[in-house]
């Protein structure tokens, strides 16, 4: 059977898409803005089955174990100390889908470090996971390299992921499509929305 046939037992993973990585911003993504439109499509396709991370700095360097504390040295206007609360919100063109959607924070680049997301889904039943947001190169990534270690059917919305540098996100979507092909799918939002039963 073609496995894109149907996407059932299906949960969406909506990566870190936060004023803190929009316009206006130290950390901007350029184009974060593009992929707005197929990521909300997508989350208000099944909004009680959509999940949104968001990346959460520390409130001070020191706050933070080993490379950690030089990151944020080097980034010490985006702490939380200096930071207003405000860039930490969803972006707003997401920000009313929760509730019903949840809303997991994380400290580092992966979902699964601190057990949010393994305590999130366990016992749900989900066997898919559907990733889209940003970065493709370092939060996706490391999403994406959890939910394979678990065993889920991964599903990358490949017109929903954005990242800073289009050459290392064009290098992981080749990574992707290469060394991961029997784990990884990659599909656009309308093909993700029209084979989502449930």
């Amino acid at each position: 059977m073609d496995r894109r046939e149907e996407l059932t037992g299906a949960v969406h993973l909506c990566i870190d898409m936060q004023r803190l990585f929009g316009p206006g911003s130290p950390w901007a993504v350029p184009w974060l803005p593009l992929v707005l439109d197929p990521i909300a499509r997508l989350a208000r396709h099944r909004p009680a089955r959509t999940v949104f991370t968001r990346f959460i700095p520390p409130r001070a360097a020191g706050d933070m174990p080993g490379t950690w504390h030089d990151y944020y040295r080097k980034w010490s206007s985006l702490t939380r100390e200096r930071l207003d609360p405000a860039w930490l919100e969803l972006a707003p063109e997401l920000a009313d889908l929760a509730p019903p959607a949840k809303v997991l924070d994380k400290a580092v680049y992966s979902p699964w470090s601190e057990g949010g997301l393994d305590a999130l889904l366990a016992g749900s039943g989900v066997h898919t996971l559907i990733v889209a947001g940003g970065e493709t190169d370092i939060c996706v990534l490391t999403t994406v390299l959890g939910a394979i270690d678990r065993g889920y059917r991964t599903v990358l919305a490949g017109d929903g992921l954005c990242s800073a540098f289009d050459a290392t996100h064009d290098a992981t979507m080749t990574l992707f499509r290469t060394r991961f092909s029997l784990q990884v799918e990659i599909m656009e939002v309308e093909e993700i929305v029209d084979r989502w039963r449930e």
